[in-house]
């Protein structure tokens, strides 16, 4: 695409406030009169993508700070199979979830039901997820979302600035499939065009996450919805340890095809400016176990030399 193509594709988007919005792959000239607005200009669709505090950012690990009110996160429900449907729904693809899932601790200050879970991805395994570590894009990112248990709907709760808590979650690449993926890498091909949708094979929130043990070391900041409206009303958790997936199964989810008949590839907005906002981690807690885990080991030894 040419730097005239690009020009011209701007003004017509910046102008065509009814258009739709959609990812920078979906963004080209042919579109013609009925260009959909792009990441750059997601403004005109939503005010609120022009605000200051939103998401996803990039997570600078020598700018964290640390927080030892960070405790884990306590999951409650993420063990019971969900009966519900997956589906493509133009943009990515979705699953609801029941309200029996629920979230506290970690200093979020309240309980939160989770309402649905989505992804973000590349294409072909490649970088895809929103959020970035240190500059580091991870080939896919799942976003599970719950919302403050006073609310009964995303919209709702997204006029409250902590009404939203949404766990972020990255993949990585590894050398084996990931079995417990199976039931939603099959799902795929039922699903590649908008608006179909498939009975989700047994499967549990638990299983699409890492142990629970293995996710006390997560980032934690003050940021949006990552796509239109862009409500600046999600506390975010973005954990660190990543979940591995092999190259197959992560290539599998770019044959499906956005609303505009296209491969649905490269569905993330870009990182977005943090401006003053502070990016904390939880590692004190893990640190300050381990460190009265010791203390206790050492003074049981002296106490043993000394009876």
């Amino acid at each position: 695409m040419n730097v005239l193509c690009f020009s011209v594709l701007a003004i017509l988007c910046r102008f065509a406030s009814s258009a739709e919005w959609c990812y920078q792959s979906q963004v080209t000239c042919s579109n013609g009169s009925h260009a959909c607005v792009g990441p750059d200009d997601w403004e005109s669709v939503a005010a609120a993508c022009g605000q200051s505090k939103q998401s996803p950012i990039n997570i600078v690990t020598k700018q964290v700070v640390v927080d030892g009110r960070l405790t884990p996160v306590q999951f409650t429900g993420y063990q019971e199979i969900i009966n519900t449907v997956i589906t493509n729904n133009g943009h990515t693809l979705q699953v609801n979830l029941p309200d029996r899932a629920t979230i506290n601790g970690a200093n979020l200050g309240a309980n939160y039901k989770a309402q649905q879970l989505h992804l973000h991805w590349g294409k072909n395994g490649g970088p895809g997820s929103e959020h970035t570590v240190d500059g580091e894009k991870y080939p896919m990112e799942l976003h599970i979302v719950h919302i403050n248990e006073k609310y009964n709907s995303v919209e709702q709760a997204s006029t409250d600035p902590s009404g939203v808590a949404v766990l972020g979650f990255f993949y990585e690449v590894s050398a084996n499939a990931n079995n417990k993926y199976d039931g939603i890498i099959n799902s795929l091909k039922n699903v590649t065009r908008p608006g179909t949708n498939v009975t989700l094979p047994a499967v549990s929130l638990d299983m699409l996450i890492l142990p629970h043990n293995e996710l006390e070391r997560y980032f934690r900041y003050e940021g949006s919805l990552t796509t239109p409206g862009c409500s600046e009303a999600v506390v975010w958790t973005v954990f660190e340890k990543a979940i591995p997936l092999s190259k197959e199964q992560l290539s599998a989810f770019s044959n499906l095809m956005f609303s505009d008949g296209t491969p649905m590839v490269n569905t993330f907005r870009p990182v977005q400016l943090r401006h003053d906002r502070t990016v904390n981690y939880s590692r004190s807690y893990v640190f300050c176990v381990s460190t009265v885990l010791l203390i206790s080991s050492v003074f049981t030894s002296l106490y043993a030399l000394t009876v």
